[in-house]
C-alpha cells in the first residue's frame, strides 16, 4: 500500500499574497510528508480555474520539490496532453529531465483536463480532445525509450529528431491515466497502465471500479499496451482531515469538502461560485444534502452526485474526517476494495495549513505505521 498526497493548490483568497503563501505551504507540507513516511507527492495540472486549482505549472513545482527532498516519489497527476498545451516532445524532455534530477523518482500520469474553460484557453473544444490525447499518450513513451522521434500522425507531425535527455528509469517511468468513469478504468486496464481514480468515490464505488480495471488489465492485448512497462496499480482519492479532536476534524473537513465540490461545480458544470461561509458540520452536511439528487460537478467527464458518501457519520468511517482511528478504518475499507495507493487530499479551500500539518503528522505517526506493521505480520 502506498500513501500519497495530491495537491491542487486550492484557495479561497486569490490575492497575490495568499496565492504565494499557499504554494509555500504546499512545499512545506510536501517536505514534511517525506519526513513522515509518505510515498509520493502528486500534483495536478489545471489552467484558468480560479479558487479550484492554481497548480498550473506542476513541472516547475515538482522540479523544485525534487530538489528539496531525497526519497519521496514525484508524481504528475496528471500532465494534460492537448498538443498546443503540452507538445509530446516537450513532455518527454521534461519528464526525462525530472527523472534524472530526482534520481529516478518520477511517476508519470496522463490525461486531457476536464473543462471547456481549460480546453478553450488553448483553442480546443473539450469534446474533440480524446483522439489527440490518445495519440500523444502512445507517442511519448516511445520518445522516452528511443531517444528520438519521427511521427506523422493525425494531430502531431514531427520530422526525425534526436530528443534529449533520456530518463533514469528504463525504458521510462511508470505510466498512469486519470480515471473516474468505469469506461476510463477499462481503458487504463486495457492499455496496461496505472489508474488514478480522481473522483470522490467511497469504498463500494472503488470496489466496483477496481473489478473493471483488473479484468481489463488481465485481458489486455499487446497492441493496446501504452508504453513498455506494464503497471497494474489503482490509486484512490481520499479527502481527509485527521486530528485528535473528531468534532473539529468533522466541522472543518466537511467545510473544506463543501468548498471543493462547489468550486468544482462552478467550473465543470456552470454552477455558482463556492460559498465561503464558515458553517458547522451539521450545516455543511445540510448544504451537501440539498444537492443529493442533482449532479453538481464533472471530474474528467464523470458526473459526481453528492450523496451518502459525503454525509455518513464517522462511526462508519466513510470519510476520513476524524481521528487517526477513524482514518485507519476508512483506509482499510479502501484497501479491501482493491486500492493499491491512497491519494490523500488535504488542501481543500479554507482548511488551515497548521491543521494539514497536524494531519500529515497523525497519518505519518499512526496510520502509515499501522499498515506497514500489518504488511510485515505473517498471515
Amino acid at each position: 500500500m502506498r500513501f500519497s498526497i495530491i495537491h491542487e493548490a486550492q484557495m479561497v483568497d486569490t490575492t497575490r499574497a495568499n496565492e504565494q503563501q499557499v504554494f509555500r505551504d504546499v512545499v512545506e507540507q510536501s517536505v514534511f510528508a517525506e519526513e513522515m513516511g509518505f510515498d509520493v507527492i502528486w500534483a495536478v495540472e489545471h489552467t484558468a480555474l480560479s479558487q479550484y486549482a492554481h497548480m498550473s505549472a506542476p513541472e516547475t513545482f515538482l522540479a523544485y520539490l525534487a530538489g528539496r527532498t531525497s526519497r519521496i516519489g514525484i508524481g504528475h497527476g496528471v500532465v494534460c496532453l492537448p498538443p498546443a498545451m503540452n507538445h509530446p516532445v516537450k513532455v518527454a524532455e521534461r519528464i526525462a529531465m525530472l527523472d534524472i534530477l530526482s534520481g529516478g523518482r518520477v511517476h508519470f500520469g496522463m490525461g486531457k483536463g476536464g473543462t471547456q474553460q481549460e480546453a478553450g484557453t488553448f483553442g480546443y473544444d473539450l469534446a474533440e480532445l480524446p483522439p489527440m490525447i490518445d495519440e500523444s499518450m502512445y507517442l511519448i513513451p516511445k520518445i522516452l525509450r528511443d531517444g528520438e522521434v519521427e511521427h506523422d500522425g493525425r494531430f502531431v507531425k514531427i520530422p526525425r529528431r534526436p530528443i534529449h535527455p533520456s530518463p533514469v528509469q528504463d525504458p521510462h517511468p511508470p505510466l498512469y491515466m486519470a480515471c473516474t468513469r468505469a469506461d476510463t478504468l477499462a481503458t487504463a486496464g486495457s492499455r496496461g497502465i496505472g489508474a488514478l481514480v480522481l473522483g470522490f468515490a467511497g469504498p463500494d464505488d472503488i470496489a466496483a471500479k477496481n473489478a473493471v480495471y483488473r479484468e481489463a488489465f488481465r485481458n489486455r492485448s499487446a497492441e493496446d499496451q501504452v508504453g513498455f512497462r506494464p503497471t497494474e496499480h489503482l490509486a484512490a482519492l481520499c479527502p481527509a482531515l485527521v486530528l485528535n479532536n473528531r468534532d473539529t476534524a468533522r466541522r472543518i473537513g466537511l467545510r473544506g469538502q463543501r468548498f471543493f465540490v462547489e468550486s468544482l461545480g462552478h467550473w465543470y458544470s456552470g454552477g455558482p461560485k463556492p460559498d465561503i461561509e464558515d458553517l458547522d458540520a451539521g450545516d455543511s452536511i445540510e448544504a451537501l444534502t440539498r444537492h443529493k439528487e442533482e449532479t453538481v460537478a464533472w471530474l474528467s467527464g464523470e458526473p459526481i452526485a453528492v450523496g451518502g458518501h459525503h454525509t455518513e457519520t464517522f462511526e462508519v468511517a466513510q470519510d476520513a474526517y476524524g481521528t487517526p482511528e477513524d482514518c485507519i478504518r476508512h483506509v482499510q475499507r479502501l484497501a479491501d476494495a482493491g486500492a493499491d495507493e491512497i491519494l490523500f487530499l488535504f488542501q481543500m479551500g479554507g482548511i488551515p495549513h497548521e491543521l494539514i500539518m497536524e494531519t500529515i503528522r497523525n497519518i505519518g505517526e499512526q496510520v502509515i505505521p499501522h499498515f506497514r506493521a500489518s504488511a510485515l505480520m505473517p498471515a
